[in-house]
């Protein structure tokens, strides 16, 4: 099927920046959409980004403005660069590919591991 792994985690002050990576692979095809989704302790996993395979993205409104989804189709990898970060940015970040351009989570089938963004106050 697909298969993601996401890396790039780290601690950061509020205010920094970090740049996420999914590397996909497999039948990557019958999943060209991809999202970044983040689920923070006891709350529930939340949209924050995607993009389709033709390049089309969204955000969630709390990382509007500062957050960029972008693809770099040759190397199966998606990037979340994050800006301004914030302590409410902290969350473990996932990676997910879906046949539909989809802001549900329940609408990907293919899920990296996590990876842990911290930011500090």
């Amino acid at each position: 099927q697909v298969q993601l792994v996401e890396s790039g985690r780290g601690l950061v002050q509020a205010g920094g920046s970090l740049r996420l990576s999914c590397a996909a692979s497999g039948r990557t095809f019958i999943a060209p959409h991809m999202g970044w989704f983040r689920q923070a302790p006891g709350k529930e996993r939340e949209f924050v980004a995607l993009i389709s395979n033709g390049g089309y993205t969204a955000y969630a409104d709390s990382v509007k403005g500062r957050f960029t989804i972008s693809r770099d189709s040759a190397r199966n990898t998606v990037y979340l660069q994050m800006t301004s970060l914030k302590p409410e940015d902290t969350a473990v970040y996932y990676c997910a590919a879906s046949a539909r351009y989809a802001t549900n989570p329940e609408g990907y089938a293919y899920w990296g591991r996590g990876t842990q963004v911290t930011v500090s106050s």
